[in-house]
């Protein structure tokens, strides 16, 4: 393509094969499933998780008008319990 001096723009459009809608579908069935799942849990048992957030290691500050919370150690402990469910789903999947 010649080009004379003028800016030309190439729009990246995504093929309707790019995500077949069964495909997107069952991803947003699973997602909703499982917040409704945890929703439940928080729901029925949430206080007897009053000690999630308040672990050793969560950061925290408090000045005299701000206050900074980072629950640093309450992360590490949900993405290992994560990391675990998605490695048993993958072994209980294999072909």
């Amino acid at each position: 393509m010649e080009s004379k001096g003028e800016l030309t723009f190439y729009a990246h459009h995504s093929t309707p094969d790019s995500m077949p809608t069964e495909q997107s579908g069952k991803i947003l069935l699973t997602i909703g499933i499982g917040l409704c799942i945890v929703g439940i849990l928080l729901w029925k048992f949430g206080d007897r998780l009053k000690w999630i957030g308040h672990l050793p290691g969560d950061l925290t500050y408090e000045g005299s008008q701000f206050r900074f919370y980072f629950p640093f150690t309450t992360l590490l402990l949900l993405n290992g319990i994560f990391w675990l469910l998605v490695k048993i789903k993958d072994w209980l999947s294999k072909d």
